[in-house]
């Protein structure tokens, strides 16, 4: 188990959800009880100490994942509160590589839904072990067994239940601790600081021993020991348990649950426990595996005395355009003062300070070791994903993949002046934002910015105004497209012509192919083994990278190509040819024209969205949704509304959330996410 010099024991923990499951006001009681904080920030208020940014306070959302230290016991616990919201996905992309636990918060009355699918996934990829937060236990329509059975069905978990509400909805009063039997209440008075401890009442005694039961049986199937005790009828000590658990909650075997209600201050100091007992600390992890700049994978042992590997997750612009670099310390120590080197773009770079980050405060610290998440001062050149090493031992760690933007929108300064200052915030912006990007359109001189969707750049536009004193016009949001093939074809290239008193022939066959949506695209080498085996490498190396290539144009618009395989058939050239450029030529031409005889079509990008609306309104918002092309896959009834689970293009959802208040008189909302590209086949 990690400790600092002191015997701390170190937690990196996130707290992921579904926008609205609660995860802010979860964190707020976290600092709150931990003695971080002296009063409690609300969301709704516009007052949480995690949500600092005006744009996050005016919404009452957040935006971008805060990062926040605070001591509970014997451990200190480094927390990542993450965005909702699917437009900033990254951020929760970014946050999980670099974190060793997650908190999953679940809404008792909403359950599993689409973003907490989402993001589960994410953290299921990165292999993080995870605790579930049932909230929300007082709200009318909370059932904490059906937020069991989807985490079941829908994300594949096995839950381990720990706490149980004690009564839902309005009789909800405290929680039921059932390892130990117990029953947890809280005076308002005490804003939930004061947890008092009591026996468990006549009413819940049988609830709880079924559920304790419940919980022996599923860790006996995790855990030998535990089995033999428990078909020997004998009594296992509570620290065993705990044990126990913790093994098989790291070895992500079991999902450990709690339950409560931030809002009301309810069941959060048994998660807090919880996070201690059960979760990682950082080198309870196998040793890593890292690249050196020759190919070669070398081990990364977690530990203070080895040489540095850290990994920068995040960049934040800060007052006077400085650049602060979230980093996570993986192995070795770092102190204001030292090089550091950068393999990507093999420079070194000289520590100015290191800041322990609460929210949008920060504290200057001299050093940080392994299992630290801390900011540095003193990069100049580093993007998200980047590695920070030892210049004795230059490595890199697996980077952060970014998603593609599937929004752009046309900016212009109102001020014409402005014009070099608008492309060098935009710059700083990208750097902050890799799901971001900004573009010259070569035809018009436009500026254009893209995205994740109407609220990423919608912020962004805000943030220009707010942080940089910039304001600028924005055109109609486009949709980004993309192309690809319907049926296969191929075609031959050949390039024919004497040049400098030499004949030169060389003929290529490529054929192209439909794939399945979501294959992306690939260029493959079809050759028979002969062929390519007389071919001089650096001329079939030349023709496989112009098949690659191939993927960033399409025939139809120019947008890059998805869901096809490319694939060199034959290529012949001349005897002594060894121009690698006239190969290109003829596979660009080869492959120009099967794209062209294999009926190109553009896709578009199709949205999931999760719609929540009273009963009354649910055939009003099908048969909207079916005029914007959409598709509906499900429906789950709730008490007095229906959750309707749909895809539909993203160029008919522009304006979808004032279309939806004026179908339900504002008692309706959505929430959506990226699901695929896809052809759309509009009636003409």
């Amino acid at each position: 188990m990690a400790t600092d010099r002191k015997g701390t024991v170190v937690r990196n923990i996130g707290i992921i959800a579904h926008i609205d499951a609660g995860k802010t006001t979860l964190t707020e009681r976290i600092l709150y009880y931990t003695g971080r904080t002296h009063k409690i920030g609300e969301v709704h208020d516009g007052e949480a100490t995690m949500d600092f940014m005006p744009e996050e306070q005016a919404r009452g959302i957040t935006i971008m994942s805060a990062v926040t230290t605070c001591d509970w016991k014997n451990a200190r616990i480094n927390i990542i509160d993450t965005p909702g919201p699917v437009d900033f996905t990254i951020e929760v992309e970014r946050s999980l590589r670099v974190l060793d636990g997650a908190v999953g918060v679940f809404c008792a009355v909403g359950g599993v839904q689409p973003q907490s699918e989402t993001v589960w996934r994410q953290a299921d990829r990165y292999r993080v072990p995870k605790l579930v937060f049932v909230n929300k236990s007082d709200r009318v329509g909370a059932d904490f067994d059906r937020t069991m059975t989807q985490l079941r069905d829908k994300l594949g978990a096995k839950p381990l239940i720990l706490t149980r509400p004690f009564g839902q909805e309005e009789k909800f009063g405290g929680v039921l601790d059932i390892l130990r039997e117990k029953l947890y209440v809280w005076e308002d008075d005490a804003q939930g600081a004061d947890m008092e401890e009591r026996e468990l009442p006549e009413s819940a005694r049988a609830e709880v021993a079924e559920a304790r039961v419940a919980l022996l049986e599923t860790l006996a199937e995790s855990d030998d020991g535990i089995m033999e005790d428990y078909l020997e009828g004998r009594d296992i000590p509570e620290a065993t348990l705990r044990e126990a658990i913790r093994r098989a909650t790291i070895a992500l075997e079991i999902v450990p649950v709690f339950c409560g209600a931030a809002l009301r201050n309810k069941g959060v100091q048994p998660l807090l426990d919880g996070i201690v007992d059960y979760l990682p600390a950082p080198n309870d992890y196998p040793p890593l595996t890292a690249v050196t700049p020759e190919g070669e994978t070398i081990t990364i042992e977690l530990r203070e005395k080895a040489p540095l590997a850290a990994l920068v997750f995040k960049i934040q612009m800060m007052e006077q355009g400085r650049k602060m670099n979230f980093i996570r310390v993986y192995s070795g120590k770092i102190a204001e003062g030292d090089d550091v080197f950068n393999p990507r773009t093999g420079q070194k770079d000289k520590i100015s300070r290191i800041l322990r980050i609460h929210a949008s405060k920060r504290d200057r610290i001299p050093e940080a070791k392994a299992g630290d998440l801390v900011g540095l001062i003193g990069l100049r050149a580093a993007v998200t994903g980047d590695t920070l090493c030892s210049p004795e031992r230059p490595l890199l760690l697996e980077s952060i993949e970014a998603a593609e933007p599937v929004i752009s929108i046309a900016l212009e300064p109102e001020n014409s002046g402005d014009i070099d200052k608008l492309a060098e915030i935009l710059g700083k912006l990208a750097e902050e934002d890799p799901t971001f990007k900004v573009r010259t359109d070569e035809e018009t001189g436009q500026t254009i910015i893209s995205g994740m969707g109407e609220l990423h750049l919608e912020v962004l536009n805000q943030r220009l105004a707010r942080e940089f004193s910039l304001n600028v016009r924005a055109g109609r949001p486009q949709v980004v497209y993309r192309e690809t093939v319907t049926r296969p074809a191929s075609a031959e290239g050949l390039f024919e012509r004497e040049l400098a008193g030499a004949a030169h022939k060389i003929t290529a066959k490529v054929a192209v192919r439909p794939l399945p949506r979501g294959e992306g695209y690939c260029g493959a080498n079809r050759l028979k083994a002969e062929e390519a085996q007389a071919l001089p490498e650096p001329l079939l190396e030349a023709a496989l990278s112009t098949l690659d290539d191939g993927a960033n144009s399409g025939p139809v618009m120019g947008y890059p190509l998805l869901d096809m395989e490319a694939n060199l058939e034959s290529l012949t050239i001349g005897e002594g040819e060894d121009n690698a450029a006239l190969v290109r030529m003829a596979v660009s031409q080869a492959l120009r024209e099967a794209l062209q005889q294999a009926g190109p079509s553009l896709m578009e990008p199709f949205m999931r969205l999760e719609i929540t609306t009273p009963d009354e309104f649910m055939g009003e918002i099908i048969g909207d949704m079916s005029s914007r092309l959409g598709r509906v896959e499900d429906i789950a009834a709730h008490s007095g509304f229906k959750v309707i689970i749909a895809v539909a293009p993203m160029s008919e959802l522009f304006g979808y959330s004032t279309a939806i208040r004026s179908q339900t008189q504002g008692r309706g909302a959505f929430s959506m996410q990226f699901s695929h590209y896809d052809i759309v086949e509009r009636k003409s």
